[in-house]
């Protein structure tokens, strides 16, 4: 089973998004910012993520250059309620895989997933 981690600060957007998930059997587990996730990655495998840009402690920008730092190939799917071309030029520099504007449409979700990771 392939295994997503969801970074968010919000507890509901989180659960929104494992919802979505789950409904196509794929395992989640969930980090309320960038540094608590980079920790979960480290000690755990993930063959995905998902991640805001927007949190305390750590945002998801910064917390996509320290994984790709260490030279980790997890594909990562950006998610934010800012959708402009800046924002996508900082995401995709960053990193990340795919930008995908919130609210996110579960269709387009699970299309971007399996675009990644099957």
């Amino acid at each position: 089973m392939k295994k997503i981690l969801i970074v968010d600060d919000s507890l509901f957007v989180r659960k929104f998004h494992a919802n979505i998930l789950k409904t196509e059997f794929y395992e989640t587990d969930e980090a309320e910012n960038g540094a608590e996730a980079l920790t979960k990655i480290l000690e755990e495998y993930f063959d995905l993520i998902l991640c805001d840009i927007n949190m305390s402690i750590m945002d998801g920008l910064t917390f996509v250059r320290q994984i790709r730092l260490q030279e980790l190939e997890i594909p990562v799917i950006m998610i934010s309620t800012y959708n402009d071309e800046n924002i996508k030029t900082k995401v995709f520099e960053a990193g990340a895989n795919i930008f995908m504007p919130k609210p996110v449409n579960k269709e387009n979700l699970i299309g971007n997933v399996k675009l990644l990771i099957g």
